[in-house]
């Protein structure tokens, strides 16, 4: 029999309607409650970290969870962890970082319904988020709608219907069907070591996503207030150097010492910056190029890496080495 700790954190899961629409309220243990009788299979201990829309997450609510993960970790054989939609993949990719070398699953999941409705998908995504923190694997992982996403490579593209996530650039997990599990990609288990519990981080992070017209001024405000820059450039990784021109000011921000880490918009397939012209206008040396991984993943392994050092140049080894699966390997 398997001992799983449920950690709840609030979401629409939890939620009941209020004067202003849909707040998180349900405890834990009424969570719980609603799980189906497998006394044979599991036993399930809850318990309630915080109670908020993760609209209202912050990096700070990340490091609350590893902790609580890191401190009851050898107490139980598997963790899930209830969360609001909005923000899940970036807590999914964050406590990747946070909780290394697994040797247990930590799932998360929620539901675009509240719990307690009559056609929610809750229940379903609950109770497949437990039959899956009762296997033998070691990671960090979302199970949402019957699907297994690896905790790195998790992105919302949908707001209502019960299939909310896909996996970008990444082959699913398995799949979860009742109790069978099947999966589509093996995960290596980190047997016979220990966890890697390390939370430091420093939130002092912005995403800019370029637009035809953005402003080269904007770029001097910037360098007052943050110590990394994620820009979601166009396309295979293009910056504007014509009008309205921004490589002077990405060098100005170089050279203050702003860690710049160029992404694209397109969700799929990555960036290449050596294909156009309009990638090669800032040096690849002076800035960090991130392939195939999500925007998701990028903001909490910078917040993460900057939260380890402020050398530029071990700042862009963390980044350009292949955490939990969160970036494809150059070739």
């Amino acid at each position: 029999m398997k001992k799983i700790l449920l950690l709840t954190t609030g979401g629409t899961i939890a939620s009941v309607l209020g004067k202003e629409g849909l707040y998180p309220e349900i405890p834990a243990e009424e969570i719980v409650s609603y799980l189906p009788e497998q006394y044979d299979r599991y036993k399930v201990e809850s318990k309630t970290l915080m109670n908020v829309d993760s609209t209202n997450m912050q990096p700070e609510s990340w490091v609350k969870i590893a902790e609580a993960v890191n401190e009851h970790y050898d107490m139980y054989d598997g963790f899930v962890i209830t969360h609001g939609t909005d923000t899940m993949a970036y807590t999914s990719a964050a406590l990747s970082y946070m909780l290394q070398n697994l040797a247990k699953p930590v799932v998360i999941t929620g539901s675009q319904i509240p719990i307690h409705y009559k056609r929610t998908d809750a229940k379903k995504n609950i109770s497949d988020a437990v039959r899956f923190a009762c296997e033998d694997v070691g990671g960090v992982f979302t199970v949402f709608g019957g699907l297994v996403i690896i905790g790195t490579r998790v992105v919302k593209l949908r707001t209502i219907s019960y299939d909310a996530f896909e996996s970008i650039n990444f082959p699913y997990i398995a799949r979860v069907n009742n109790s069978e599990v099947s999966y589509q990609r093996k995960i290596h288990l980190a047997k016979d070591k220990k966890i890697k519990f390390n939370s430091s981080i420093c939130p002092d992070v912005l995403l800019l996503k370029l637009h035809p017209g953005t402003k080269p001024e904007l770029f001097d405000y910037i360098k007052k207030l943050y110590k990394g820059i994620v820009i979601e450039t166009f396309g295979t990784g293009g910056i504007p150097f014509q009008e309205r021109s921004l490589v002077q000011k990405i060098h100005e921000l170089i050279n203050s010492g702003i860690t710049v880490v160029f992404t694209t918009q397109v969700l799929e397939e990555g960036e290449d910056l050596g294909l156009y012209e309009v990638g090669r206008k800032v040096p690849e040396d002076m800035i960090i190029r991130t392939r195939d991984m999500n925007t998701e993943a990028i903001i909490p392994k910078l917040m993460w890496a900057l939260g380890q050092t402020n050398e530029p140049e071990k700042v862009k080894k963390i980044m350009t080495t292949p955490i939990a699966y969160d970036i494809t390997p150059a070739k």
